[in-house]
Protein backbone atom coordinates (compact mmCIF):
# COMPACT_ATOMS: atom_id res chain seq x y z
CA UNK A 1 0.00 0.00 0.00
CA UNK A 2 1.33 3.42 -0.94
CA UNK A 3 0.70 6.06 1.70
CA UNK A 4 1.46 9.67 0.81
CA UNK A 5 2.34 11.00 4.27
CA UNK A 6 3.53 14.37 3.04
CA UNK A 7 1.76 14.38 -0.32
CA UNK A 8 0.13 17.80 0.07
CA UNK A 9 3.39 19.48 1.10
CA UNK A 10 5.32 17.78 -1.72
CA UNK A 11 2.62 18.69 -4.24
CA UNK A 12 2.58 22.31 -3.09
CA UNK A 13 6.38 22.52 -3.36
CA UNK A 14 6.29 20.84 -6.77
CA UNK A 15 3.67 23.29 -8.08
CA UNK A 16 5.60 26.26 -6.69
CA UNK A 17 8.70 24.94 -8.49
CA UNK A 18 6.77 24.65 -11.77
CA UNK A 19 5.36 28.17 -11.33
CA UNK A 20 8.90 29.56 -11.02
CA UNK A 21 10.19 27.32 -13.83
CA UNK A 22 7.53 28.77 -16.15
CA UNK A 23 8.69 32.30 -15.29
CA UNK A 24 5.92 33.37 -12.92
CA UNK A 25 6.07 34.56 -9.37
CA UNK A 26 3.21 33.66 -7.03
CA UNK A 27 1.47 37.00 -7.56
CA UNK A 28 1.61 36.88 -11.36
CA UNK A 29 0.48 33.24 -11.40
CA UNK A 30 -2.42 34.06 -9.07
CA UNK A 31 -3.44 36.79 -11.51
CA UNK A 32 -3.25 34.31 -14.40
CA UNK A 33 -5.51 31.96 -12.39
CA UNK A 34 -7.92 34.81 -11.61
CA UNK A 35 -7.46 34.56 -7.84
CA UNK A 36 -5.65 36.53 -5.17
CA UNK A 37 -2.23 35.44 -3.98
CA UNK A 38 -3.74 34.46 -0.62
CA UNK A 39 -6.40 32.35 -2.36
CA UNK A 40 -3.72 30.68 -4.47
CA UNK A 41 -1.85 29.63 -1.33
CA UNK A 42 -5.09 28.29 0.15
CA UNK A 43 -5.74 26.32 -3.06
CA UNK A 44 -2.21 24.89 -3.02
CA UNK A 45 -2.49 23.92 0.63
CA UNK A 46 -5.50 21.69 -0.02
CA UNK A 47 -6.12 21.44 -3.77
CA UNK A 48 -9.25 19.88 -5.24
CA UNK A 49 -9.14 17.88 -8.45
CA UNK A 50 -10.72 20.72 -10.48
CA UNK A 51 -8.17 23.16 -9.02
CA UNK A 52 -5.32 20.86 -10.01
CA UNK A 53 -6.74 20.65 -13.54
CA UNK A 54 -6.84 24.45 -13.77
CA UNK A 55 -3.30 24.78 -12.40
CA UNK A 56 -1.95 22.22 -14.88
CA UNK A 57 -3.75 23.98 -17.73
CA UNK A 58 -2.43 27.40 -16.68
CA UNK A 59 1.11 25.98 -16.47
CA UNK A 60 0.65 24.15 -19.79
CA UNK A 61 1.82 20.83 -18.31
CA UNK A 62 0.18 17.41 -18.02
CA UNK A 63 -1.44 16.99 -14.63
CA UNK A 64 0.99 14.27 -13.54
CA UNK A 65 3.82 16.83 -13.61
CA UNK A 66 2.19 18.56 -10.63
CA UNK A 67 3.10 15.47 -8.60
CA UNK A 68 6.39 14.24 -10.05
CA UNK A 69 9.23 15.42 -12.23
CA UNK A 70 10.42 13.57 -15.31
CA UNK A 71 13.27 12.20 -13.20
CA UNK A 72 10.86 10.98 -10.50
CA UNK A 73 8.95 8.88 -13.00
CA UNK A 74 10.87 6.07 -14.63
CA UNK A 75 9.68 3.55 -17.16
CA UNK A 76 11.22 0.08 -17.23
CA UNK A 77 11.28 -2.44 -20.09
CA UNK A 78 7.82 -3.77 -19.23
CA UNK A 79 6.50 -0.23 -19.51
CA UNK A 80 5.56 -0.04 -15.83
CA UNK A 81 5.94 3.24 -14.01
CA UNK A 82 7.64 3.38 -10.63
CA UNK A 83 5.79 5.31 -7.91
CA UNK A 84 8.00 8.26 -6.87
CA UNK A 85 6.73 7.96 -3.27
CA UNK A 86 6.98 4.26 -2.40
CA UNK A 87 9.03 2.84 -5.30
CA UNK A 88 6.49 0.18 -6.25
CA UNK A 89 5.56 -0.51 -9.84
CA UNK A 90 2.35 0.91 -11.23
CA UNK A 91 1.11 -1.26 -14.06
CA UNK A 92 0.01 0.85 -17.01
CA UNK A 93 -0.80 0.21 -20.61
CA UNK A 94 0.54 2.57 -23.25
CA UNK A 95 -1.12 3.02 -26.61
CA UNK A 96 -0.67 5.43 -29.44
CA UNK A 97 -3.70 7.59 -30.07
CA UNK A 98 -4.56 7.80 -33.74
CA UNK A 99 -5.45 11.18 -35.20
CA UNK A 100 -8.61 11.56 -37.29
CA UNK A 101 -7.21 14.54 -39.23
Amino acid sequence: MCIFASENNYTMNRIEYLIKEKGYNMTSFAEKMGVTRQNLYAILKSPSYPSLEKIAEALDVPMWKLFASDEDVSVNNEKNIMCPYCGREINVEFSKKESND
